[in-house]
Parts: structure tokens; C-alpha cells; sequence
């Protein structure tokens, strides 16, 4: 395993990175594909994702997994999985799920191996600039990391996002790092039985 990387890097022109660098991700790239995620939606995920955004009262939710250039939502909430009847085209649905390594907090998360409480994103100069704040409106960000039982290395996240700012507190934090322990178990069961 890589050593840790300093939380804020700055590139060689001295401009702080929005996204850190990931030493990580070819050898994570290769476990995501022993166990075969990231090119389709998992219905556990999306099922887990649902129960992850009820039980933190947050809009979106998701079971995310990056690689080099992107994150991949395996598993995914939005407010339209709440209205019966609203249904996204298929090819809507794909690209929902995939978004550039550069937008959001989860790579942070998945560097640091640590989980992360942005209760207001403004608040912080390192995150506010992040593109998902302009382009999606997200204010407040709740995740931890999902990290592999038999590598050690941090595969993903869950997280929960809103658009209004949260207070989530210790409880919030505690509950993610709990789901997110849970989420790891579900991910070596289903290796175990040959699914993933």
C-alpha cells in the first residue's frame, strides 16, 4: 500500500488541486474488476443507496466506486426514485451514474481513507470550488470510505448529498461509518457466493 497523501496538494504551479492524487487507483481498478463493478448498476446497491438516504433523511444517496477517471454509482437514490411513475430514459440513467474524478468529495474520502462532514461546503475554501456546487447546487456532503477487508485499500464510498446545507452531526457521522462497514460486508458475501 502507497504511502498516505497529504490531504491539501497543490500542483507544480502552486494551485491547490481540487481532486488529490490517487496512488491507488490502478490496483483499485483491478480489484473493482475481480469483482466485476462498474460497468452496471447493482439492484442491492440501489436497494442499499434507498435505505442509506432514509435513514439519514438526505435526498440522493449513493454506492460509489473510482477508478483513474471517473466514479461510478453502482448504487443510487434520487428524489425521482421517491415519485412512482417517474422514470429516467435509459441512457439518462447511465450517464447519472457516472461523473468525472474531479466533481465531488469522494476521491477526498477515498485518499484519505477517512470518512468526511462537509455540513455547508461553502465553508471550506478546499471543497467550495468543486464543480458540483455551480453546476448541481450540492451544499452539504456526508461520506466514508468502503475499505477491502482482504487489500486494505479503500475501493469507494457511500455517501448522502443535499442541496440545502445539514447539520449531520456525530450521530450522522457514526451512522455512515456504520452503513459503510455494512456496505464492505455485502460486497465480500456477494464475492463469497460468486456474484460480484
Amino acid at each position: 500500500m502507497s504511502a498516505p497523501v497529504p490531504y491539501t496538494q497543490y500542483d507544480p504551479t502552486g494551485q491547490m488541486l481540487v481532486t488529490p492524487e490517487d496512488r491507488d487507483a490502478p490496483a483499485r481498478v483491478a480489484r473493482l474488476r475481480e469483482l466485476g463493478i462498474g460497468s452496471a448498476p447493482v439492484p442491492e446497491f440501489d436497494a442499499f443507496a434507498r435505505n442509506l438516504a432514509r435513514t439519514l433523511e438526505a435526498p440522493y444517496a449513493m454506492v460509489n466506486f473510482i477508478d483513474e477517471n471517473r466514479q461510478y454509482f453502482a448504487g443510487l437514490y434520487t428524489p425521482a426514485d421517491s415519485q412512482p411513475g417517474v422514470e429516467l430514459e435509459p441512457q439518462q440513467a447511465s450517464t447519472s451514474r457516472v461523473m468525472a474524478r474531479d466533481h465531488g468529495w469522494c476521491p477526498h474520502v477515498v485518499v484519505r481513507r477517512k470518512a468526511l462532514v462537509l455540513e455547508d461546503v461553502c465553508d471550506y475554501p478546499r471543497f467550495a470550488g468543486n464543480p458540483v456546487v455551480d453546476e448541481i447546487g450540492i451544499r452539504s456532503y456526508l461520506g466514508a470510505p468502503l475499505i477491502d477487508w482482504n487489500t486494505g485499500m479503500a475501493l469507494g464510498t457511500i455517501c448522502v448529498i443535499d442541496t440545502d446545507t445539514r447539520p449531520w452531526g456525530r450521530q450522522g457521522l457514526e451512522t455512515i461509518k456504520s452503513m459503510a462497514r455494512q456496505m464492505v460486508e455485502r460486497l465480500h458475501q456477494m464475492e463469497e457466493r460468486g456474484q460480484a
